[in-house]
């Protein structure tokens, strides 16, 4: 029987030139993605890819069942507590349904917070607030943006996305009519807030998909009326509105990657103008949480690992500065080898999210305690953990919620009491027993912490997991995962898809490399713009130590990373391609320079800041142009090559995926065993399929080659020599 042959597209040379520099792009004609010779080829794509992979149908079921045996599937999230102002408290939560894709949005009403619900079972009075599952019918794809209930608890403001392009259309659900309004506001960004009890604020985007102003709605007016509350005309600022947990105060957050300006408007006096907090400074980057009378500001002033300070919040002081730097007292930190990241203020206590040695912690503030004794930390035992305080809506609770894991550890939900400092654990996210594993147990696996030497001798955090009889001679598969950019922290958390990979004798590691902000702003600036290669090499030294003590070997070692952490595998393949057996990049930004070099395309001018500005910059242009995974790739042979992607994915262009495929395949040494392959889902974006089974088949299919790829059947040239 004769192999399947992949797609091929015709080569039509495009010419790029700035700065003196050249290059000719024989694939850039595929970004129309509305044409039909464009589409045609994706379908292609997609079903050379099936023909390829048909022999891992059975593991594809296999992985599949796995992840559907050991879930929860009728469940019912942990209720939280809320009063409105019409006095009227409820408990919130979510259930899920066996057989259903959607959660199902509910509330009961509450006589006290410390006289929680059972909702496992029927509840008497229990109002269904919003059924994700009649809301996605006729839909292939279905997103929540906002879910909003009105200050008085009579009303729910949501939206939805149903392309997967992150544009979203809002209605109005009125409780007591049992009826829904709309959608009557079209195409608006993400997040909606109240003002009081008749108008919502929301964002508008621009063309370039970016938040740039904020709207107020009368919600018995109509749309075209709506008032411009705020605008934002420098390209590089990403606008975001909320409600303050105490009601009094629509937040607004204007914000580039590097610096940040927030703004005030008094809910009772909806027609006023906002006012900024602090006005901006070139460089400060501040966050701002509303107290009691006072704010509380997350910082860079005088620390790049930020702090928390504290000022009287005046509306009435003189001039336009709410609360101006002069104003700011010392509240928490900075400290040495602590990264402050977050800060919830209620009537009485404060509490703090940081990181040090790249793991989560929490530590809660007490205001009527001075000094050291006013601080209590939040203690975890996971040597690899991640531990997030969930933002509450009641500013008068005695308590904070606290999501936590680990590797081993499935998500729990924890209550820590202000008064008592008692841990309680609400609830820990079931793993049922699997009919061929049996039950899951935690002292089954091993979780832990090494330090990968980079290059020029940083020490780079992996964090790491496997079953304990998994042996570290060499011989076992490896899922290596790294991410990488916009300072952002890759947690390692539990997963029960996850759990396939390992009962299939894989290691999983995931590369904490700079770029990131597992280790303060300086590992962020050490793997941004002119210091990016730095994040390429950090994870190829990590898979080399992964080789060097055991976990695995070249050719059983996968790869993985999404979005910029598909630029990140892409570029390391290009670095190292003996080193990997196999890479999966998913809505791959490997195509950045092409990218990066136009305004016009969305988000563009806002990521200026992280990756430098090559159209204007040569230096920045020329070091791009030396990593760009698209445009460096070898004549050699390389790993095989998984690229999935949305067609609708406005974050990162499906042409993108799709040229580095093309430009694969015309360029390495072919290898029958390791194929380029590309799977595009037409009806979804960045994010991927919705639905939870929907989303578990993808998992599956990812999964599936992934184990496929790093199992030992595979015989690598080498060993066939």
């Amino acid at each position: 029987m004769s192999m399947p042959q992949p797609p091929v597209a015709e080569r039509r040379p495009i010419v790029r030139e700035h700065h003196g520099e050249v290059f000719e792009d024989p694939y850039e004609w595929m970004r129309d993605k509305t044409s039909p010779e464009v589409i045609a080829h994706l379908q292609a794509e997609n079903a050379y890819t099936e023909q390829v992979t048909a022999h891992l149908e059975a593991l594809r079921t296999e992985v599949y069942d796995s992840i559907v045996a050991r879930t929860q599937l009728t469940d019912v999230s942990v209720p939280e507590y809320c009063t409105h102002t019409s006095g009227q408290a409820y408990w919130y939560y979510t259930r899920t349904v066996e057989g259903q894709q959607y959660p199902i949005w509910c509330r009961v009403p509450a006589t006290d917070r410390d006289h929680r619900p059972d909702p496992s079972s029927a509840v008497e009075g229990e109002q269904v607030l919003l059924d994700g599952n009649i809301e996605a019918e006729g839909h292939e794809f279905f997103s929540l943006g906002a879910f909003s209930v009105s200050p008085d608890g009579s009303m729910l403001a949501y939206s939805v996305d149903n392309a997967g392009d992150e544009r979203f259309d809002v209605s109005l659900r009125v409780f007591a009519q049992d009826r829904t309004f709309g959608p009557f506001l079209t195409g608006v960004g993400h997040g909606i807030a109240w003002v009081g009890d008749e108008r919502l604020v929301y964002t508008r985007v621009d063309e370039a998909w970016r938040p740039h102003e904020v709207w107020m709605h009368e919600l018995q007016s109509d749309p075209a009326t709506d008032r411009l509350v705020f605008s934002e005309p420098d390209e590089r600022y990403w606008l975001g509105a909320v409600e303050s947990r105490d009601r009094r105060w629509i937040v607004i957050a204007d914000g580039s990657k590097l610096t940040a300006e927030w703004w005030l408007l008094p809910i009772d006096q909806p027609q006023a103008d906002p006012r900024p907090v602090a006005r901006r400074t070139e460089g400060l980057d501040y966050e701002v949480e509303v107290g009691d009378g006072e704010v509380f500001i997350l910082h860079n002033a005088n620390s790049d690992d930020f702090q928390v300070s504290r000022a009287p919040l005046d509306w009435e002081r003189e001039g336009d500065e709410l609360a101006p730097r002069e104003s700011w007292r010392d509240f928490a930190g900075p400290s040495d080898g602590v990264r402050y990241t977050g800060v919830d203020a209620y009537r009485g206590h404060v509490v703090v999210s940081r990181r040090r040695d790249g793991l989560a912690g929490i530590e809660v503030h007490d205001l009527a305690a001075a000094g050291p004794q006013g601080v209590r930390p939040v203690v975890f035992d996971d040597p690899v953990h991640e531990a997030e305080a969930v933002s509450g809506d009641d500013v008068d609770t005695d308590r904070v919620r606290i999501r936590y894991t680990s590797l081993r550890t499935p998500a729990s939900v924890l209550e820590y009491h202000f008064d008592s400092a008692d841990l309680e654990t609400l609830k820990v996210t079931p793993v049922l027993d699997h009919p061929v594993h049996g039950p899951y147990r935690r002292e089954d696996y091993v979780e832990e912490r090494q330090w990968a030497t980079a290059g020029d001798g940083t020490l780079v955090p992996l964090s790491i997991i496997r079953r304990a009889d998994v042996p570290l001679d060499g011989s076992s598969p490896c899922l290596l995962y790294g991410y990488g950019s916009y300072e952002i922290c890759i947690p390692p958390t539990f997963s029960i898809p996850r759990l396939s990979l390992l009962d299939h004798g894989f290691t999983y590691v995931i590369a904490h490399i700079r770029g990131g902000g597992e280790m303060g702003r300086a590992w962020y600036d050490q793997g941004k713009t002119l210091a990016k290669k730095n994040t390429f090499t950090d994870f190829v030294d990590a898979a080399r130590w992964l080789v060097d003590h055991g976990y695995t070997s070249p050719d059983r070692l996968v790869a993985e990373g999404r979005s910029a952490g598909g630029l990140l595998v892409g570029a390391a393949t290009n670095l190292a391609p003996e080193l990997f057996r196999a890479v999966h990049a998913g809505v791959a930004f490997v195509d950045c320079l092409t990218t990066v070099l136009d305004p016009s395309l969305p988000l563009v001018v806002t990521e200026w800041e992280e990756w430098g500005d090559p159209l204007h910059d040569p230096e920045v242009y020329r070091y791009m142009a030396s990593y760009a995974p698209y445009e460096n790739i070898a004549a050699v042979r390389y790993p095989a090559i998984l690229a999935t992607t949305g067609l609708n994915d406005t974050r990162v262009e499906v042409v993108e995926p799709t040229k580095w495929v093309q430009q694969l395949r015309h360029t390495t040494v072919a290898d029958p065993d390791r194929p380029v392959l590309q799977r595009t889902e037409m009806v979804a974006g960045h994010a991927g399929v919705t639905g939870r089974y929907e989303k578990w088949r993808e998992l599956a299919f990812e999964l599936a080659w992934t184990i496929d790829q790093g199992t030992a059947h595979h015989l690598t040239h080498d060993d066939a020599d």
